[in-house]
């Protein structure tokens, strides 16, 4: 079966390189399995677009987009398991259940993100370090494969398929449904507890010595801060609140979340508006501002999606867009943390948004990205110089045993990725029995040699 195509240019969110593809769009389950069966173009699925990098991006072949596979199929109060198709966004279950009383057992920093997206990249959030990745949540899938068709898998059932595609970055087939577990709550708001931290080394010792109290646990790193003040960051940590404990004005409709206008940037920002020193004002304002305070109730739009209120942020680094780079180093590793901040504030690159996290033990997914260890995001603009510049960052990540995330990547080399990545062996090995002629392909995975 054919579908209508369509030549757009795309890129990811940090619409760096964007590229023209072929691009379908299935509006059906039965369309998209009829056109599944007999396509014969190497295919990449795409959601919402909210990876960064080249993940979703297919210029030698199609992109096919799910969003139109978004149907809720069934839910189960007793156990809080969801079954829906891939194409359901978490914004979409977040609006159905939140009012229900279940959320998210696993969030990334943006709510516009689908459900096969979240297990394709085995995405994490601020509570890795107590509940891990948002596969481990995740009951079962139907994945539909180019040389076996549909398969069930799931930790029991297909595991090395099922592991395989948690992180696998749709190389391995592409998910159809999910049924995932949500987590029941009290209310729709968490109890935060702010805290100043006067560098990188306090900043660690804080979540070292109490990230065993709360749930959720980020930090905002100022990383053009230099000297004694190099990392310094405000730590956000928080629990969800019992409706009994939430002040009187909201006690007595607890799921329901204040409003607030949204705002949209509708044109490009010039390139010149987010630099050097436009973003060290800003982090001297954050700094000063969020001073420590405890027990602040926000609702959970505000706690855990800040930027998602600003419709087409990505717009504020210009035209020439930008990249995200998310280093984990291993927990022994402080060194490495250390110099990578000192090498970015020293480069004059401002990194609008930094924020680190302490990830937990790994998960089973043999391309998912966390390890025990630090986790530091940056958006860094797109500019002169800039591939040599990550080189080096990517060279200084080796040295310390740490590691990329691909869903993030749009620079690195295959050879630094087959370094960082011990289970890529085995993951080629799984793919290649599912997809012995290559019709999932990405940029991505042509630029990462992930097929080997």
């Amino acid at each position: 079966m054919t579908l209508p195509t369509a030549q757009t240019p795309i890129a990811g969110w940090g619409r760096y390189n964007p590229v023209v593809c072929s691009c379908v769009r299935p509006e059906r389950s039965n369309a998209l399995a009829a056109f599944l069966e007999t396509n014969g173009e190497p295919l990449v699925a795409r959601g919402l677009g909210r990876s960064y990098g080249d993940a979703s991006v297919n210029q030698e072949g199609l992109v096919v987009d799910f969003t139109r596979m978004n149907r809720i199929r069934a839910f189960d109060p007793e156990t809080g398991v969801l079954e829906c198709e891939g194409g359901v966004s978490l914004a979409d279950i977040l609006t159905v259940f939140v009012p229900r009383g279940f959320f998210l057992p696993v969030t990334p920093g943006t709510k516009y993100v689908t459900v096969a997206g979240a297990i394709a990249n085995d995405v994490h959030g601020k509570n890795h370090h107590c509940d891990g990745s948002f596969a481990q949540f995740v009951d079962s899938i139907e994945l539909w494969t180019p040389a076996r068709g549909v398969l069930t898998c799931s930790p029991t059932e297909n595991a090395d398929i099922f592991w395989a595609t948690a992180g696998g970055v749709g190389l391995t087939g592409v998910i159809l449904t999910a049924r995932l577990r949500l987590l029941s709550i009290d209310s729709a708001y968490v109890r935060v507890d702010y805290q100043r931290c006067a560098n990188l080394d306090a900043t660690l010792d804080a979540m070292a010595a109490s990230d065993q109290y709360y749930r959720y646990s980020v930090a905002w790193v100022d990383c053009l801060a230099q000297n004694a003040s190099l990392g310094r960051s405000v730590l956000m940590r928080g629990n969800h609140t019992l409706a009994n404990t939430l002040p009187e004005s909201k006690a007595s409709t607890p799921y329901r979340l204040p409003r607030r206008p949204g705002l949209t940037i509708p044109v490009d920002f010039p390139g010149c508006v987010l630099n050097h020193y436009s973003v060290k004002a800003f982090n001297t304002l954050f700094y000063a501002k969020n001073r420590d305070a405890r027990d602040v109730v926000v609702d959970y739009d505000k706690y855990f999606y800040p930027l998602d209120g600003i419709h087409q942020w990505n717009r504020m680094y210009g035209r020439k867009g930008f990249i995200q780079y998310q280093a984990t180093f291993p927990l022994e590793s402080r060194e490495g943390l250390v110099k990578l901040l000192e090498r970015l504030a020293g480069s004059g690159r401002a990194s609008f948004l930094a924020v680190l996290k302490c990830f937990g033990a790994a998960s089973p997914g043999l391309l998912s990205h966390p390890m025990p260890g630090y986790t530091l995001t940056l958006d860094i603009p797109n500019g002169l110089g800039l591939t040599a510049f990550v080189a080096s960052l990517d060279r200084l990540l080796l040295e310390y045993g740490g590691r990329l995330y691909l869903a993030k990547d749009a620079l690195a080399r295959p050879e630094a990725i087959e370094a960082m990545y011990p289970n890529l062996k085995t993951f080629r090995e799984i793919r290649a029995k599912l997809d012995p002629n290559r019709l999932l392909a990405s940029n991505l995975s042509r630029r990462l040699r992930l097929d080997g």
